[in-house]
């Protein structure tokens, strides 16, 4: 009996981590992949990187970003943090 009371504060103690840090974690992760394949064409983000600019390729983990009047750059579908809202970047 004293084994059981002895582990309960540790079974606590990650019943605990598991909703203060696991699950957020794990919920962010989930709306970041929907964000990511809910991508188009003319969405405007925002890159890891802050680099701002207007979707104009989608390839299967590439992403083609026009960030000033004929310059495009080529980031990983990952490396979108946001999607602005349009009329963002003028």
């Amino acid at each position: 009996m004293s084994s059981l009371g002895g582990m309960l504060p540790l079974v606590l103690m990650f019943v605990v981590l598991y909703f203060i840090m696991i699950r957020p974690q794990m919920k962010r992760q989930k709306e970041h992949r929907a964000m990511i394949e809910a991508l188009a064409k003319g969405d405007e983000v925002a890159t890891a990187g802050g680099v701002l600019g207007k979707v104009t390729r989608l390839g299967e983990t590439t992403l083609h970003v026009e960030i000033a009047n004929g310059v495009e750059v080529q980031v990983q579908r990952s490396a979108v943090s946001q999607v602005l809202p349009k009329g963002t970047i003028k």
